[in-house]
Formats: C-alpha cells, structure tokens, sequence
C-alpha cells in the first residue's frame, strides 16, 4: 500500500493556470509561486464581488481519537465528488481550507492536505513553508513583541505597567520549553527590568485569529491597530497602535493576506489559506478565502477544525456571526475507529472489531448530530470514513444505532478510491441542500446573543454544547472577567479545551454530562473581537510526543521529500 507521500508525489499536476481557468480565472488574476500555486491578486478578489455566491458545506466531525481520523480527507474527497456528479451540469465545486500547521506535522499527526487518493498537491510544499504566510503572521506579532520591549527599554514614555504585558511571541513549532520564559533587560543605558512571559504557537496568536477574519487590507490594519497588549500604571489600554505597529505590521502581512490557490490530485481546485487551531482558537480558513471561494464556484467546502463542539461551533458563533456566512449543509465525520476509543477501546486495539465498544460509543456521535440539529437549525449528513480495519459487522451496527436519530449515514471510501469513494455522499448532500432551499432556511441560529454576559456565553457553551452542569471560573479568571464584562461583555466567547472530550477532562471520552467546565484563564482577543476562555490543563504552545512525526521524515539523495503524512 502506498503512502500519503508516495501517492502525491506519483501524481500528474496540472499547471496552476489551467486549474484557473475552469475558474474563469486569466492569468493577471494569479501571482504564481512556481508551475502549481499561486496567490490569487488583490485585484482578481475585488472585481469578483459582483458574482452572486455559491452554497457553503461545512465538513465537521465527532470528537477524534490522537490518532486524527480524516475530516480534511473527506472534505477533499466530497469536493472531487462533486464535480463528478456535476461534470455535464455547468457547475462546480472547490475546497477552502486551512493551512497545515509544522506544529502537528513534525509533532502527533503529520501532514494536514488530507490523505491516501484525496489529497490537495503539491503536498509537501503545502505541508511545510507553502507561500510563507504562516512565517509573516509569527513575524508580524514577534515585531510587536519586540517593539514592547523596545518601548520599555528607551524610557517607557506610554507608562505601560510591565506586570500587565500579555502580549507573547510565537512560532509555528511545539516546544513546550518556551511556554514559560523571563525576560532580563541589564542594559547599561537604560533602567534594569524583569518580566514574565511565553510563547505561543503561531496558530493560536491573535494575528492569525486577526487574519483569519479580516475582511481587507484596512479591515487587516484597523484590527492589528486594536490589539491590547497590556495597560498603563493608571490601569488604561495599551495598543498595538500606541506603538505605531500596525503599519508594519499590515506590510509584513500584506502579501500572505492573498489567498493561495492549488489543487486536488483529481484537480478539483482548491483555496488553502489561514488557519488557527480549533481547540485553542476559532479553527477557520479565512473569511477573504471563504468569501473568494463562494464567488468561484457553485459548491464550496470547507472545514473547520477537530469535532464539531469545537470547530463547527466556534465557525457558526464567530465566524458566521461576523460575516453573515451561512452553510447550506454540514457534514458530520464519524469512523468506526473513533467511536469505539469514545466506547472505552484503547487506540492500540482501535483496528479489532469490537461491538460493545462501538454500541456505547455512538453516544458521542448522537450529541454531536443533536447540536449541530437542535442548536444551529442545521442540516446533518453523517460520513463514516471507511478504514481497511472496519468489518461488516461494525458497520451494520453503526448504521442501525443511527437510524432513529433523523440522519442519513453514508459509508465512504474516498481514502482508497478518491471522488469515486464519496459520490453517495456527494449525491446526498446535494439532495439536503435542495430541500433546504425549498423550504427556506431560516432555521439557522447562533447558540447565544451578543447582549448576554460573557460568563452566560459560556454558560450556554458548556451546558447545551458540552453537556456540563456548571462552569467554574479560577480566582484569576473571575477577576479578569469582572474586567472584561464593562467594555466587552458583547463579544463571542472561544472557548480553548481538549478536543479529545466534550468535557475539560481529556479522559472523558464519549458524552459525559454533569461534568464542571473549568476555565484556568480568560484572554483578551481586542482586534480579533473575541474572548478566549482557556480550560482544564490545556496549553496554547503544545508539545511534542514521546516518538514525533520528524523522526520518520527525511530527504534522499535526489532531492524527494520522505515519511511526511
């Protein structure tokens, strides 16, 4: 059997520009970086805007075992559906979605372009520095950093109170050695200090939230301009435009602010841009991106990131919140895999047929589809991604345990076949969006009301969402919400936990109820225009693994990239 890297790098690509074209795309519309990417130009975008858009499908999932089970490949694989169940109606589809992170891909997962014959290529540029975009945001928010501590160095004139500095650098690696640094000022000419400080990584800064949500360049400026990164000895905001950053910022941040275009290895084109992690962001692509892709095609799919109590949740609270997105369908991904872990089974023993295990798991499946239905007013199509491991048995019974729950479950094969594997899917989420549209959709809704209390947002989170009975709040954090609910008790709430559990507890597999949400800590996201609420023991700069993903990656004597998946 082939790998994920054997199988993109035997793949016949098809020059960037005729990818484009069947866009309706001219070739002063790209900026190329080499013969298979380009960003799309300023000017391509704005003289879009006159195009009606096209239908969003959201590809969500349950809550996933370590190991990660496919959600970007099943996203990948319905667009290559798509368009071979649309190749002689006039109409499209493409994929918009995230950009890997080297975070996971030299950490647990691997590679994030998707897997086996449902892939974005080229594979292993995007997996690794791509167009540099994630370089310019790291850049742009350790430029800040360092103009903090360049303020403070020349006299401090703005007054800043250095035990109130909650701006960190960042970079787009686990090292969990720098989550926690001091930093030591002994400079002759100037005034000795100390301070407390870290590193995130760079998907879970606010300048990747900021440019994930961006609407334009100004947009761009105008929320870099509003960070708060700490306050005066008199207990008054300081921000990033305080510091004159967001000039500078906005510069090194200009070019990556172009969304990429690539493809599939069917060549279903694809827009791969931006993107926070889920479980310690808001887990989206970027709006320009979204907002592009809706001009570009009949049918766009997207994802957003880890199960959908957090991912789909925070894409509907936030991100539809602030752009007026609505999708049209979700698919919810399931495999047998994961379901039986949320049964009790171990990851090691995930590939043996278990029933037991697979019957008490669904429990997981089941809250997540009444959610997505009760909760948002969406509609669901479940897609079990098939693995090689899964035995007729198994899928008998996940297809029986699901047939009171209002939803169509779909057994998809796109892994091993492509598009071909995911047409049934394919097929039943257009039928889903034709009903919906015949019957209208004012069903969608948002979980909570922007006029709500911070501290009721994350209520509602945690109980309807989560299951939870009650939220508790650590001294710090309450101190920091009675702060936070004068001025900006408007703002969504992104809640950052484990995605291993509805819970806090990454133990609690399945859908525990009655659990506590513990918030260790609230973040001020001022430019992004949200409110982070950290939970449980989870860290906004991961580790790495006992055995990381590096260890099998390397490069032969020619040149060709191996082990990356």
């Amino acid at each position: 059997m082939l790998s994920d890297i054997q199988i993109a790098q035997a793949a016949t690509l098809q020059s960037i520009a005729t990818i484009a074209a069947r866009l309706n795309l001219k070739a002063d519309d790209l900026i190329p970086y080499g013969h298979h990417i380009a960003k799309l130009s300023p000017t391509c975008i704005q003289n879009l805007q006159h195009q009606a858009d096209g239908k969003l499908i959201l590809v969500t999932a349950i809550s996933p075992t370590p190991a990660g089970e496919g959600k970007t490949t099943t996203t990948i694989g319905l667009a290559d559906a798509l368009n071979q169940l649309l190749v002689d109606s006039g109409k499209q589809a493409m994929v918009c979605m995230r950009e890997p992170s080297l975070g996971p891909v030299f950490g647990l997962k691997g590679g994030a372009t998707g897997g086996g014959y449902s892939q974005v290529v080229p594979m292993e540029d995007i997996n690794l520095h791509f167009t540099g975009d994630f370089h310019a945001i790291s850049s742009a928010n350790n430029l800040l950093a360092a103009l903090i501590d360049n303020h403070i160095h020349h006299g401090n004139a703005l007054n800043i109170d250095l035990a109130s500095i909650t701006w960190r650098r960042c970079m787009d690696m686990n090292d969990r050695a720098l989550r926690h640094i001091t930093l030591n000022s002994n400079a002759k000419d100037a005034k000795p200090y100390e301070r407390q400080t870290g590193f995130d990584i760079t998907v879970a800064s606010e300048v990747m939230a900021i440019f994930c949500l961006a609407t334009s360049l100004e947009d761009l400026r105008t929320r870099l301009g509003n960070i708060q990164i700490g306050l005066t000895t008199a207990q008054q905001p300081v921000l990033a435009s305080d510091l004159q950053a967001e000039g500078a910022m906005t510069v090194l941040l200009k070019n990556a602010f172009q969304p990429n275009l690539v493809q599939t290895l069917e060549h279903t084109a694809a827009i791969v841009h931006g993107g926070p992690f889920a479980n310690i962001a808001h887990g989206c692509n970027s709006v320009i991106a979204t907002r592009t892709a809706l001009k570009l095609a009949d049918f766009v799919v997207t994802e957003a990131g880890f199960g959908a109590d957090l991912g789909a949740e925070k894409f509907i609270d936030i991100k539809c919140r602030k752009t007026g997105l609505q999708p049209a369908a979700v698919v919810l991904v399931a495999t047998v895999r994961a379901l039986k872990y949320h049964g009790g089974a171990e990851v090691k023993a995930l590939n043996e047929e278990n029933l037991s295990a697979l019957k008490l798991g669904m429990a997981n499946l089941h809250k997540h589809v009444e959610n997505l239905q009760q909760h948002f007013g969406l509609q669901v199509v479940v897609a079990v991604n098939h693995f090689a491991s899964d035995t007729d048995a198994e899928i008998a019974l996940l297809q029986a345990e699901t047939a009171n729950i209002g939803v169509k479950v779909i057994v998809c094969k796109h892994w091993a076949q492509g598009g071909a594997g995911a047409k049934a899917l394919a097929t039943e989420v257009l039928n889903v969006i034709e009903k919906t549209a015949e019957h209208s959709s004012d069903s969608f809704k948002f979980l909570y009301e922007n006029e709500w209390s911070l501290l009721r947002k994350i209520q509602t989170i945690a109980q309807k969402i989560y299951g939870a009975s009650d939220v508790e709040l650590s001294a710090t954090a309450q101190l920091t919400l009675m702060e936070l609910e004068k001025n900006f008790g408007h703002y969504p709430v992104c809640i950052a936990k484990t995605q291993y559990s509805f819970s806090s507890n990454p133990t609690l597999r399945g859908a525990p109820t009655g659990h506590v949400l513990q918030v260790r800590e609230l973040r001020l996201s001022r430019g992004a225009e949200f409110i982070v609420a950290i939970c449980g023991d989870m860290m906004t700069m991961p580790g790495l693994p006992k055995r990381p993903a590096s260890e099998r990656i390397n490069v032969n004597q020619a040149g060709n990239i191996t082990g990356l998946n």
